[in-house]
């Protein structure tokens, strides 16, 4: 398994490649790309870890060598969130990289899978559609946004607002990957149960728990950490789906549904991406009106995306 980290030099590339570097299965490749001339260091640190896992480096003008033979690439890579900015404002800086890197992807490993992880991801994964579309190698089943975060983020909350064993908690985080786009369905949550109040706070949290870390870092950056292993996981699921594993997991694709065009769902992950776009399932009275309330949001991140590339 060949797998490319496009932006390997920042918070969450770096953090992203080190668990990929202890957790890939024997024999993998690990490509590292940036723009930042550091990348080469961080791939000659990550090869003193010792484990059969193959790491190079890619500078500014090695893209091509970086993503040839890709089975799966990640992108992280643009500017992060600092106090006072939205998603949103990171539009202009990560919609250009994300077009570029994609461009790259579309030339060199068309067939590979793609997770999207560069903010807002509302609108940079549609981005990435319509850049592979122009290519003519569009894939829907393997263009993924990649909406973890939300999840563990999830998980973590209630576990601590139960006093739970995180690792027996699951939650289930539809809609999109910002604000009140991000919709945790706790109605849905095995062994536990919530007052409307708590619903309430806790849909909040984990609405706003980017900020929470932006604002705790106080302009020395935003999630790094926890998005990279949130990108680890879903990349290893990814990695074991394709080797023959029955995995599913919630994340941002293309459905036929009257949500939006993109939407997180639980899908069933194979050898070629997407096997299976599953239900999310009932909601409750709260879940259906935080739903309906966010949709309009979430169609016009996706349509920001599309006219950038179709109206470039």
């Amino acid at each position: 398994m060949k797998v490319a980290v496009l932006g390997a030099a920042g918070g969450i590339g770096q953090a992203l490649s080190l668990l990929l570097k202890t957790q890939l299965p024997a024999g993998s490749e690990l490509s590292l790309y940036d723009v930042a001339p550091v990348v080469p260091g961080v791939a000659v640190d990550l090869s003193h870890i010792p484990t059969d896992v193959k790491v190079t480096g890619h500078g500014k003008d090695d893209l091509a060598d970086a993503l040839t033979g890709c089975d799966i690439v990640l992108i992280p890579a643009g500017v992060p969130r600092k106090p006072g900015m939205d998603r949103s404002d990171l539009f202009n800086i990560n919609a250009g990289i994300v077009r570029n890197l994609v461009d790259a992807i579309a030339d060199t490993c068309p067939s590979a899978c793609i997770g999207i992880i560069t903010n807002p991801v509302n609108t940079t994964v549609a981005i990435a559609a319509e850049a592979l579309k122009a290519k003519g190698v569009y894939d829907k089943n393997k263009l993924f946004g990649v909406t973890t975060l939300d999840v563990i983020r999830a998980e973590t909350f209630v576990a601590d607002l139960k006093g739970l064993d995180v690792a027996g908690v699951h939650v289930p985080v539809i809609g999109g990957h910002s604000g009140t786009t991000i919709l945790p369905l706790l109605s849905q949550v095995e062994g536990a149960t919530f007052s409307d109040d708590e619903v309430a706070a806790l849909t909040k949290r984990i609405q706003n728990a980017g900020t929470e870390v932006v604002e705790a870092k106080a302009g020395g950056g935003s999630a790094t950490l926890s998005m990279g292993q949130a990108a680890a996981r879903f990349c290893l699921s990814l990695v074991a789906a394709m080797k023959g594993d029955n995995v599913v997991e919630y994340t941002y694709v293309q459905v036929d549904s009257d949500d939006a065009a993109f939407f997180a769902h639980p899908v069933r992950l194979g050898a070629n991406g997407v096997e299976e776009i599953l239900p999310y399932g009932e909601l409750s009275a709260f879940e259906q009106q935080a739903k309906a309330d966010m949709l309009d949001g979430l169609r016009g991140d996706i349509q920001l995306g599309v006219d950038f590339v179709t109206k470039a």
